[in-house]
């Protein structure tokens, strides 16, 4: 990777960051239908408003600036795009499962919603074999809405397209005896208890308000839910003294919320996968924690 890719990179993550967590919903339809022509736009030219858009917020000048503009077409051309709802609401969890606003102490399970036009993070960094990032930014053209889990206000974990397709690795390798680390709302737990190569699903959760929640409001409208065993436990501790004696056929690990708390959970589950030598290990966001952990070295 060249010094001017790395720049590139690090540049493109922070004016990201800043946008996504400060002001993600600037962007409206009035905004895009403007420049991309009015209501007749086809989704390519939204494609190319919105990239224009986000570029501008994120405070790139391409009129002036040669190295703005060449990110412009090589990254936010390419990791700019609008999301077919009909992809996700088609999920069985989302058909399924109704979630219900309800809190206990400092959790909360709800529902929330992307609104139009609003970006978000739609999958895992791409890296090109060049070392160049792309991001998978989405956006939905009507409100979105999805379930979520709050812990003191804060998303904890969220069923959106981002959590749909970084699961999907784990839900493809998952077979036999299952056990998972971090409920949240149990999406990863009910998409493998309906696969049917899927014994059971050994579910290990730490707060016992988490687990509360989900027995009572989510786990009754499991069709496979005899296949589920919520565990209170701390994950490393099961991991290092229990999940040895339990021959598990398939290990997900989830109890991140992104690679800024990920990445030192996910080193300590790794350093104890020796104790369960015939066991598959999956990690939630794999490819993105390694790649931070590189960055982390140069």
């Amino acid at each position: 990777m060249t010094p001017q890719i790395t720049e590139q990179n690090a540049f493109l993550l922070e004016k990201l960051s800043l946008y996504l967590n400060l002001m993600p919903r600037a962007i409206d339809k009035d905004m895009v239908l403007e420049m991309a022509g009015g209501k007749s736009a086809s989704k390519q030219q939204k494609e190319y408003a919105l990239a224009a858009l986000l570029c501008a917020y994120c405070g790139l000048d391409t009129s002036y600036d040669s190295k703005h503009k060449e990110l412009f077409h090589s990254r936010f051309l390419k990791m700019v795009h609008i999301e077919n709802p009909n992809a996700f609401t088609q999920n069985p969890f989302y058909k399924n499962i109704r979630v219900p606003s309800i809190k206990k102490d400092n959790w909360e399970i709800t529902n929330k919603s992307f609104m139009p036009y609003e970006a978000f993070v739609a999958d895992e960094l791409c890296v090109l074999p060049d070392g160049s990032i792309m991001p998978n930014i989405g956006f939905f053209e009507q409100e979105f809405t999805f379930p979520a889990v709050l812990q003191d206000g804060r998303e904890w974990m969220t069923i959106t397209p981002h959590e749909i397709r970084t699961t999907q690795p784990a839900l493809d390798k998952a077979r036999g005896k299952v056990a998972t680390y971090g409920l949240g709302l149990g999406y990863f737990a009910y998409m493998a208890s309906i696969k049917q190569n899927v014994e059971s699903v050994a579910v290990i959760e730490l707060d016992k308000n988490v687990i509360s929640l989900f027995e009572q409001y989510i786990l009754p409208q499991f069709p496979n839910r005899e296949k589920i065993e919520i565990i209170n436990a701390n994950a490393f501790d099961f991991a290092k003294n229990v999940s040895p004696k339990r021959n598990f056929d398939f290990v997900f690990a989830d109890t991140w919320h992104d690679p800024s708390d990920g990445i030192e959970m996910y080193n300590k589950f790794k350093k104890l996968e020796h104790f369960c030598s015939n066991t598959e290990f999956c990690y939630w966001i794999e490819y993105t924690l390694k790649y931070y952990m590189e960055t982390m070295k140069q």
